[in-house]
């Protein structure tokens, strides 16, 4: 039969052709009397529908008028449902009632229920198909009934279903004789909790706070003006825009204005939802908010990089991007707490890994050249890859980009970091092949690769991160012999062999270290070009042992055998590590050899330290070796001509740096020599260790003796200018620490053998006219108590500085280190104020500076102070605009033109003295407002070095020709150069002012506000600089009010990786809880507590330690993870503390230091701290076996 019944007969008709009949187009289960008999049946239906209407209206009429009113409500809902139930039944019967019969609701369900009974007998019920009588042609059932539990609970299953059974009615605190809990809800109660489910207010932790906090305010906007055209318009009102609509994303304020609901358009998005009858979905509105500008900025990305798949820094936003999406969509990490969020977080949190990693592997895929996309790939497979598929695509990366030294310094650190593969000589072995492939690729051997701009400072720093990683590990004897052999391979290199390749001159070198011959530091040496030319004359004339040489005294190690056995382990360890941290050598002349050393491990052999040598061509490179050697045995080095050679927290193992500056006898002098944090060679004890010595002992100083003396011969004078100035400097560190430690007898001594070095200093021919010298002497007799001496001293340095006055920065910083001392010892000022300031011995000395005349006792006139001052105003402002003229002079600089462009650059002495002068004549607002002033203009000209420092670096990335290439790096090595120095006169200036407005705010009443702005403005500016880190965190700590320093410290962490601001921050959270716990503790209950207890000062200091290991950095540095340690262990946590520390071995197994700490805290573990000291291959001195004889003895 055809499809459509009306041409059924038009069908019939034709010819039956079986070939050419369309069978889809024809129903056969249709019949064409089937569609009279439903069009008569829906006629019926409509018919009979009209009179029961009309019989249920008059019936509901008059029940109503015979019921009580108050059953009113009852009928009401009674009659509602009956005319549901009669609807229904009407459309499924055949028969049509007349008008006239009457039909009783009744009558009409038990109808529909037979009916139903009938038509379904399966309908409602569950039962077994073989108990069905007829078996129907659909055996199942349709379960009415709704269940709740269905989505409650993760299965069907009954028994994961909870069940319960309330047993009484009572509540705890409630009196049951007159109060009560009704534990049933009523209808209505039920009906509007149903109602309100999603109209219910959220929480603060709801995923739509959440996105509300991280979403950015809407703007506020002022209406429109409409244009000129439109000033005569028929609208007598002024429209206002819909804002929230239109910062929604959904309609505008035109659509809202032509709605037929707002003709006016002054209702917002809500109302105007409301007059049409609608709710507004505030979680979907927002969520979808979020999601749709999340949606556009992945477009966005996406259609960029389709754009520019060559641009590697974008390709870099994007897949740190995704960390910012997944935040938008979970709700953030550390907003998710409990167990079912954190399965959540950890699986999403893959997720996003593996989603960084694909974009990671396109973007390799696309720019396969490129090493920090390398790098960013390996950093994400970090966390998703075992470490030995790790390891081995780090090989494969070296081995593709051997001449990337970022890539080798990377792949080194994750060496050191394998802990499950890591040994001392592994590392060591992997620096040397690094040092000597990078050679390879200098030297021009490796032809498949050619050598990138700047690998010579490359090699030099790879070089002193190996040192310092012998060192850290306890072999301090190799890092020692590997710069004693850098300084005579590269100071005292004989001429036959400069034009050979790294390699054949390290082969040329081997002869003369395994020789014997002295090296460098030891007495006798002379340097291996001259044992080369006396080799080829016939050798040396081996000198009889000096009679006059007095051996050291063995003092017995164990003093006191009552100790405990780790006690005693760290105590003799940590001597001898003060002790033997020079490499022993065979004395020839006492018939000494190599079977004669207790300790094998005292020995150097050249295998371990041949592949590590490198050729350095350049001077200033040279002398940074050299400055590099200094640090490492702990003399103070200029940070400008020295540089940290990898990332500051690495070398990090020293609290010293964390607590400098709290000297009160020297506020303003005591910045003048700032603590790096990185210990010095032979001191190697627990975190909370004291040193040995002040120095290096009586063997490291006759060591350092000698390296002086044999070095400064081969320097030109202005590196050895350098060199005194270090000297100078360590003698004046080391009366500091005497004066610090307040033994008296070794400060006398100390500062006898001070004087004679710094007098032996000043009498060289080259050092007799240098001011820097001279003013370190002065001060060094200042600091031993010496002050008529000293101040002959600094008179007799500005007679030598002439009538240079405020042109010679040397004489400035000479006159404002003189005026500092003179004013923190009395100086005349009383509350911030001057009694008489013509008599100050400081404005005297600040005076005469800027007349260019020397010092005299004569008191000065006030017409001399309005000179200088006017004098001073003259200089800084054309020091200042002489500062503008630094960017166009970098791009054509010759090599005699580079020290009159530094004096230009350092100002800070210049400035120091206006400003200290303004101080003690004007007050404390003019010399604030000088520092502002050139802080100001200095800071903006460091910018724009830096600016133009990374153009250049873009720049000289494209370049095609080597010698492009070369010429782009030297003058980007001189930009690189300037800002580094420019930066370093900034923080010198800084911490200056910040030392004098607390200076002066101690002495005076002077509102907090104004050091408290410029601390944090200086420290946004450098967040790696300890002493103003220090004076704020002392400056906050004062005070109970934590909540600014916190945000601050959060503002700085936020935007800063370095590790410096963290530790800063847990420092002041630690002080703190010392000071609350000081307070609590204090019996004295007449006078009330200067602070209220603070709760949850241990909890948020973990939550600091926690997220600042999470950091890549934090997580690198030793300092770290020791302070976490002691704290737990200090908080009685000793469990999490053992925890933390084998947590710590997974990310610093080469830190011994680390060891020694958890020793100190573990003491019942000590066997297996050694044994694991011993299976890494960390250095030990003191095995267990020679501890249980020492005891014994």
């Amino acid at each position: 039969m055809a499809l459509f019944p009306a041409f059924a007969e038009a069908a019939s008709n034709k010819v039956e052709d079986s070939s050419k009949e369309l069978d889809w187009l024809n129903n056969k289960s249709f019949q064409t009397s089937h569609a009279h008999s439903l069009h008569s049946r829906f006629l019926e239906e409509k018919e009979s529908s009209v009179g029961r209407e009309v019989s249920s209206a008059a019936e509901e009429k008059e029940e109503e008028e015979e019921a009580p009113k108050k059953k009113k409500k009852k009928s009401e809902k009674k009659r509602k449902k009956k005319k549901k139930h009669k609807k229904k039944s009407g459309r499924g019967s055949d028969s049509s009632g007349s008008d006239s019969e009457t039909i009783y609701p009744s009558d009409l369900k038990r109808e529909q229920e037979a009916e139903r009974s009938q038509a379904a007998p399966l309908a409602n019920r569950f039962s077994w198909l073989d108990d069905v009588q007829s078996p129907t042609g659909h055996p199942f059932c349709v379960d009415r009934k709704p269940d709740q539990a269905n989505w409650t609970y993760k299965s069907l299953y009954r028994g994961d279903v909870a069940r319960y059974k309330r047993k009484g009615s009572s509540s705890l605190g409630l009196d049951p004789r007159r109060q009560g809990v009704s534990w049933e809800e009523s209808e209505s109660n039920k009906k509007q909790k149903g109602g309100d489910k999603n109209k219910a207010a959220d929480r603060y932790f709801s995923k739509v706070s959440r996105q509300l906090l991280r979403s950015e305010p809407a703007v506020p906007t002022l209406p429109t003006i409409p244009h000129c055209s439109d000033v005569i318009s028929s609208t007598s009102f002024l429209p206002l825009d819909d804002d929230e609509g239109a910062s929604k994303g959904g309609e505008t304020g035109d659509r809202v204005q032509t709605s037929s609901v707002n003709p006016l358009g002054v209702y917002d998005s809500s109302t105007a939802l409301w007059l049409q009858g609608k709710g507004q979905q505030t979680l979907d509105a927002q969520t979808g908010q979020s999601t749709v500008l999340m949606t556009r900025r992945t477009e966005e990305f996406n259609r960029q990089l389709r754009e520019q798949p060559a641009d590697t820094q974008l390709w870099i936003k994007f897949i740190r991007y995704q960390d910012e999406l997944t935040s938008t969509e979970f709700g953030g990490e550390e907003e998710q707490q409990g167990g079912d969020s954190s399965e959540r977080r950890k699986t999403s949190y893959r997720a996003v890994l593996e989603k960084k990693l694909s974009i990671a592997e396109r973007a390799v895929d696309t720019n396969p050249g490129c090493i920090a996309l390398q790098l960013e790939r390996l950093r994400i497979c970090q966390e998703l890859w075992e470490p030995s598929a790790l390891a081995k695509e780090w090989k494969k990366l070296v081995f593709l980009h051997p001449n990337s030294a970022p890539l080798w310094r990377e792949y080194l650190l994750f060496t050191q970091s394998y802990f499950s593969n890591f040994t001392v000589s592994k590392v060591n072995s992997a620096y040397g092949k690094c040092l000597s492939t990078l050679s390879c690729v200098r030297d021009g051997s490796m032809v498949s690769h050619p050598a990138l701009p700047g690998i010579e400072e490359d090699m030099l720093d790879i070089f002193t991160q190996q040192c310092h990683f012998l060192r850290q590990s306890g072999h301090s004897e190799k890092a020692i012999s590997l710069f004693q052999a850098m300084i005579d391979f590269t100071f005292y290199k004989p001429d036959s062999v400069r034009k050979l390749s790294t390699k054949q001159q390290v082969e040329f070198f081997e002869p003369f270290w395994d020789s014997g011959e002295a090296r460098v530091g030891e007495v006798g040496a002379r340097g291996w070009r001259a044992w080369m030319l006396q080799q080829e004359r016939g050798g040396w004339l081996q000198p009889s042992a000096d009679d006059d040489e007095e051996e050291e005294e063995d003092e017995e190690e164990v003093k006191d055998r009552s100790q405990p056995r780790g006690t005693v382990w760290l105590d003799v360890e940590s001597s001898r590590e003060a002790v033997h941290w020079l490499p022993w050598r065979p004395d020839k002349a006492k018939g000494q050899s190599e079977e004669d050393c207790e300790d094998p491990d005292r020995q150097v052999l050249f295998d371990d330290i041949g592949s590590s040598l490198i050729c350095l061509t350049s001077p200033e490179l040279q002398l940074r070796l050299l400055l590099h050697f200094l640090s490492f045995l702990g003399l103070p080095v200029d940070s400008v001509l020295s540089p940290a050679p990898c990332q500051p927290g690495l070398l990090l193992d020293s609290l010293s740096f964390l607590t400098q500056g709290n000297e009160r006898q020297r506020p303003l002098t005591s910045y003048d020599l700032p603590d790096s944090g990185v210990s010095s060679v032979g001191h190697m004890t627990t975190l909370q260790g004291t040193r040995k010595w002040v120095g290096l002992g009586k063997q490291g100083e006759r060591f350092v003796t000698n390296v002086f003396s044999m070095v400064q011969p081969v320097l030109p004078p202005h590196h050895r200018a350098v060199l005194s100035l270090c000297w100078m400097q360590y003698e004046k560190l080391k009366v500091l620490r005497c004066l610090c430690s307040g033994n008296k007898k070794r400060l006398r001594s100390q500062g006898k053998s001070s004087k004679r070095v710094a007098k032996r200093l000043l009498k060289e021919p080259d050092n007799r006219s240098s001011l820097v010298l001279w003013q370190e002497y002065a001060h060094l007799e200042w600091i031993l108590g010496n002050l008529d001496e000293a101040r002959k001293v600094f008179s007799t340095a500005t007679s030598i500085g002439g009538t240079k006055g405020l042109n010679s920065p040397s004489l400035c910083e000479l006159c404002q280190l003189w005026s500092q001392l003179e004013v923190e010892d009395g100086g005349g000022i009383q509350g911030g104020a001057l009694t008489d300031v013509t008599a100050s011995p400081a404005v005297s000395v600040l005076t005469r500076l800027a007349e260019g005349t020397s010092s005299s006792s004569q008191s000065i006139s006030p017409v001399s102070i309005l000179k200088a001052r006017k004098s001073y105003e003259q200089a800084l402002t054309a020091s200042l605009s002489a500062l503008d003229q630094v960017p166009s002079n970098l791009q054509t600089i010759r090599k005699g033109e580079e020290d009159l462009l530094g004096k230009k650059v350092r100002l800070s002495g210049l400035v120091g003295c206006f400003a200290l002068f303004q101080y003690l004549t004007v007050g404390i607002q003019a010399a604030n407002a000088v520092y502002s002033q050139a802080r100001e203009r200095m800071e903006e000209l460091h910018r724009t070095l830096t600016l133009d420092k990374q153009f250049n670096g873009n720049e000289e990335a494209n370049l095609a020709s080597t010698d492009a290439r070369n010429s782009a790096a030297d003058s980007n090595h001189t930009s690189r150069h300037y800002a580094n120095k420019l930066a370093s006169e900034c923080q010198v200036l800084a911490v200056q002012q910040a030392a004098l407005l607390r200076y002066h705010n101690t002495i005076s009443v002077f509102p907090l506000v104004t050091l408290r702005q410029m601390l944090t403005s200086a420290l946004s500016t450098w967040p790696s600089n300890t002493p103003l880190w220090s004076i704020y965190v002392q400056v906050e700590n004062r005070y109970h009010s934590a909540g600014r320093a916190r945000r601050f410290f959060h503002s700085v962490t936020r935007d800063n990786k370095s590790v410096v601001p963290r530790l800063f921050a847990i420092v002041a959270e630690q002080q703190r809880k010392q000071l609350v716990d000081a307070a609590q503790r204090s019996c004295c209950h007449d006078t009330t507590l200067p602070i209220l207890p603070e709760n949850g000062l241990s909890n948020r200091i973990r939550g600091l330690f926690e997220s600042t290991i999470a950091t890549e950095m934090g997580s690198r540095s030793p300092l770290l993870w020791r302070m976490y340690m002691h704290f737990l262990v200090s908080e009685g946590k000793v469990d999490k503390a053992t925890g933390i520390f084998y947590k710590a071995l997974q990310n610093v197994p080469w830190a011994k230091g680390l060891y020694m700490d958890a020793v100190q805290l573990f003491p019942e573990h000590l066997q297996e701290f050694v044994d694991l000291m011993t299976e890494k291959e960390l250095r030990l001195r003191l095995p267990l076996e020679e501890l249980d004889i020492l005891l014994e003895d």
